[in-house]
């Protein structure tokens, strides 16, 4: 009986030390005044929210989309919320899922532009909804492509510069559907989840260098996406999981499973947060 007590106080206590010692081992919050984020998919939806919130904290921005006409106005509202005259946004129209190439230059374009990028946020993404054998497999094709190499060409480009510098925040935007594969999303769900696998293997190459990996997994979220997206979503796969979710923090990986949509500004900030053991 005595061995039981005293093996279950050194379990309380060696929980205690790490809660004690988490704050001292995770990651310093990103200064972002003055720091240069470059934030894919950024023309709308999460990615416009994460970009109007790293503006307001005095960052230099660089917006990724396809549709030149929604960046340049998206730009326009981005600039209302500037905190000193010299903060820029800097937009580029290009498909980040097709040519790994040009999406490598035109993010030295932007660091010319603007100086090193501190944090990648991905948020480039689309889905589609179906019964597997309704579904074309071309759907297949364009999903991956968009939402994981859409994802994977971004970070090649900006890995190595940061790997210079010793620092650097990748951040890689999954969904719940990367958690838990739901009826209907057999397109969607894997790329999501190729998201996280990339994301725990790509910490454990980079956390030597001072780099830092964070996946997002918001759930159902009001974007014009979404919106786009209901309208093939089947009744029976409607039930999908509302609400804020929760922290998770696994081998250095920070998983967010929080809104950040539209009207979510308050949740925005943890995307672009380190996890600090706080929920």
């Amino acid at each position: 009986m005595l061995l039981l007590l005293l093996a279950a106080a050194c379990v309380v206590a060696f929980v205690l030390l790490l809660y004690m010692v988490s704050p001292l081992i995770s990651p310093k919050p990103l200064k972002l005044p003055g720091a240069h984020v470059v934030v894919t998919g950024g023309s709308s939806g999460i990615g416009k929210c994460v970009a109007i919130e790293c503006y307001k904290q005095g960052a230099f921005i660089t917006l990724i989309a396809r549709n030149e006409s929604k960046l340049l106005q998206t730009k326009k509202e981005i600039e209302k919320y500037s905190v000193n005259d010299k903060q820029v946004v800097l937009c580029i129209s290009v498909d980040v899922s097709k040519d790994y190439g040009h999406v490598e230059n035109v993010l030295k374009q932007a660091q010319e532009k603007l100086g090193p990028v501190d944090m990648l946020i991905n948020c480039a993404g689309t889905s589609v909804t179906g019964k597997y054998e309704d579904l074309e497999v071309s759907c297949f094709e364009r999903l991956m492509a968009v939402n994981y190499l859409g994802s994977v060409y971004p970070s090649r480009a900006v890995i190595a510069t940061m790997k210079e510098r010793r620092m650097g925040r990748i951040v890689f935007v999954s969904s719940q559907a990367g958690q838990l594969g739901l009826f209907g999303y057999t397109a969607y769900s894997p790329t999501k989840f190729a998201l996280r696998g990339l994301a725990e293997a790509l910490q454990m190459e980079v956390k030597p260098y001072n780099i830092y990996v964070t996946v997002a997994y918001p759930p159902d979220t009001d974007t014009p996406g979404f919106a786009e997206e209901i309208k093939t979503k089947r009744l029976s796969s409607l039930a999908t999981v509302h609400g804020r979710g929760a922290w998770l923090a696994h081998d250095g990986i920070y998983h967010i499973g929080r809104c950040a949509g539209e009207q979510a500004s308050d949740s925005v900030a943890d995307v672009i947060r380190p996890y600090d053991g706080v929920p």
